[in-house]
């Protein structure tokens, strides 16, 4: 939780505080990535993102954050293989990611669905993958 609440991201802080509350159910996750013990990135599996709950897609890579200090360790395609895979292990075979980011996602083979307007009223890109079977 400190790192998130920490970090440079200002989602981080978000993150932090469901984490405290414990706002997840039973099957999400938050991935960390280490270094030699240390935090150094999160992402989060769950059920939901910044879509309105009827969306029809499910489920969401979201907070996807690495410390500047340890970027360029392609810890972040190390975690979103992780929430892949344990999808798969879940029975899903999509994962869906929401971001503002263009050209990021598709390095990791996500494919770009459409332009979404979130929650928020903000308009994001919505991405989507194929899990791996196991």
């Amino acid at each position: 939780m400190d790192f998130a609440r920490n970090c440079s991201w200002r989602a981080g802080p978000h993150l932090a505080e469901k984490m405290q509350k414990n706002d997840f159910l039973p099957w999400e996750r938050v991935i960390v990535a280490r270094v030699d013990g240390q935090p150094a990135g999160y992402c989060t599996f769950a059920a939901q993102d910044e879509l309105p709950e009827d969306c029809g897609f499910s489920p969401f890579i979201g907070f996807v954050f690495v410390d500047e200090h340890f970027r360029g360790r392609r810890l972040s395609a190390l975690m979103l293989q992780k929430a892949a895979l344990y999808a798969r292990k879940l029975g899903y075979e999509k994962v869906y990611i929401l971001s503002g980011e263009i050209g990021l996602y598709e390095k990791f083979g996500f494919e770009k669905l459409g332009d979404y307007k979130t929650i928020y009223g903000a308009v994001d890109q919505l991405f989507v993958k194929t899990t791996e079977k196991g």
